[in-house]
């Protein structure tokens, strides 16, 4: 066995581990943000439990998008490098829709929880809790 087919199972391996270590990510999150949904279901403020499933998104992503940097070490065809590339390119999409859709939603937060602030500070100066 020479030294490149080594390599290109070590790299398979390698590769398989971060896609499953994206995947139970992916699922763990998904299970957690279901019974957070359940738990808070007569609560109408779900903004939290959105940010917190899409940070375990971005997370997963990460993991994947090493898998196919890493794949790339072992690709032989060129067509197989624009499938990649064409792979990685929606990975790095979606991490930035998902971060500009994390920073939109804790900024919402942030301008609601300064909103009910506000309200009970107002009520509690004109006497009523």
């Amino acid at each position: 066995m020479n030294f490149e087919e080594i390599l290109h199972k070590v790299v398979v391996t390698v590769v398989y581990v971060l896609e499953g270590m994206g995947i139970f990510v992916i699922i763990i999150a998904a299970g957690q943000t279901f019974y957070s949904y359940i738990k808070s279901m007569f609560n109408p403020n779900k903004r939290m439990i959105r940010i917190q499933f899409a940070k375990n998104m971005v997370l997963a992503l990460e993991f994947k998008l090493a898998s196919e940097i890493i794949r790339s070490v072992i690709i032989e065809k060129i067509e197989e490098l624009y499938i990649l590339g064409a792979v990685i390119a929606i990975r790095v999409i979606l991490t930035f829709v998902i971060h500009w859709e994390i920073k939109t939603d804790m900024a919402q937060k942030k301008s609601d929880d300064d909103l009910n602030l506000n309200k009970k500070i107002k009520r509690k100066s004109n006497g009523r809790f």
